[in-house]
């Protein structure tokens, strides 16, 4: 089954105003792959102005994060009607910076996810062991652990909709990367553990990306393995050239 293949870059707490909007545009001047979706995570601040920014092109923004309530005293909190209201089509569920720094839970990503889902937003859940756990050989655990509390309750036709982001914990912001080899082998668990959460069509319909220091040099290699579906980059993102090498790559 063919899975369209996405590059998205999470800018995470970086880029003023005007430094997102000139790097939105530089990435939207690339261009456009048949088959390829382009997506741009800005911070709440700038989210807005990007999706200004990249308005008629083949370019798509997203949060990343939200709330499980659509509104209330959630002091700082951005909710799905929000997301949309800004034009954001997509948003990050359960990154890693959020279960390191702020307390993220697989129940917290069960409801962003529900909420995601409700409000018609396409969303990118993350999962990922950190270098004690896999140097202990719990990864598969670590993994099962996190899709079965994130996803609890989905039906087939929600888990269509949504995509998975495998991001080592050990690689992200490190330099290290996992091997072709390494990623891949992770990346077929997560697809098997779909197909037997939910069935074969679930596991092959389903995107699954690859997270943790990806650049130019290393994104062809890992983009060429059967279950890796594309890549959520994060400081290879920040620097436009830097983003169009990975998106040649594919």
């Amino acid at each position: 089954m063919n899975r369209r293949i996405m590059v998205a870059g999470n800018w995470k707490m970086y880029k003023t105003i005007d430094q997102a909007v000139a790097l939105a545009k530089a990435v939207a001047a690339g261009p456009a792959r048949q088959g390829l979706d382009v997506l741009l995570c800005p911070n709440f601040v700038c989210l807005e102005a990007v999706v200004r920014a990249v308005a008629g092109s083949h370019v798509q923004v997203g949060g990343q994060n939200l709330h499980w309530q659509d509104e209330g005293a959630f002091t700082a909190e951005i909710s799905g009607p929000m997301l949309r209201s800004v034009g954001a089509s997509h948003v990050i569920i359960g990154h890693s910076e959020r279960r390191q720094f702020f307390g993220e839970t697989e129940k917290t990503v069960r409801m962003r996810l529900a909420a995601a889902l409700r409000h018609g937003l396409k969303p990118i859940v993350c999962v990922g062991e950190t270098q004690a756990e896999r140097e202990s050989g719990q990864t598969d655990d670590v993994l099962a652990s996190q899709l079965a509390g994130g996803l609890a309750g989905l039906s087939a036709a929600e888990m269509v909709k949504v995509t998975l982001a495998y991001e080592p914990v050990w690689a992200i912001g490190t330099g290290l990367t996992a091997s072709d080899e390494q990623a891949q082998q992770v990346h077929a668990f997560i697809r098997a553990w779909l197909a037997a959460r939910f069935d074969n069509q679930v596991a092959n319909s389903c995107g699954i990306l690859y997270g943790g220091s990806v650049k130019p040099a290393n994104a062809a290699g890992l983009l060429r393995q059967k279950d890796i579906d594309g890549a959520l980059v994060g400081g290879a993102s920040l620097d436009a050239d830097s983003f169009l090498g990975i998106i040649a790559a594919v």
